[in-house]
């Protein structure tokens, strides 16, 4: 296989099944959490969930439906208008980390996919309490 047909993470993890597997089991947690439920002015979390998994599936190499939708991330710009606390980072990945682990990868690829999102997680505070 030659460097421009090497699967991307995305596809080594078990592309758009895995992914949504993950993004649904996060919302799950998201849904309950009395301190980042409040974050999303939305009644259904669908919308949310829909863009978070356009997101993930494009940063990890699979369709690049969130830009030709959204354009570019700017993730701190677009969560610029809601107070990401520590403790919401904090929240966050405890609920990450769950939909992580609830699809089972392997130890190589988790730890890949924990490290991203636990640097992503302290890049977007922008409130210190």
């Amino acid at each position: 296989m030659t460097e421009q047909q090497a699967a991307s993470f995305y596809d080594e993890i078990g592309g758009h099944e895995t992914m949504r597997r993950i993004v649904a089991r996060f919302y799950e947690g998201v849904a309950e959490d009395p301190v980042l439920r409040p974050m999303y002015p939305e009644e259904d979390l669908g919308p949310a969930e829909e863009r978070f998994l356009l997101f993930l599936t494009q940063y990890w190499g699979g369709p690049t439906t969130y830009s030709e939708k959204r354009g570019h991330p700017r993730l701190r710009m677009r969560h610029a208008p809601f107070a990401v606390t520590p403790e919401a980072r904090d929240h966050w990945l405890m609920h990450f980390r769950a939909a992580l682990d609830s699809v089972g990868l392997p130890p190589e690829q988790e730890a890949r996919f924990w490290e991203y999102v636990t640097h992503a997680a302290q890049f977007m505070i922008n409130t210190a309490s």
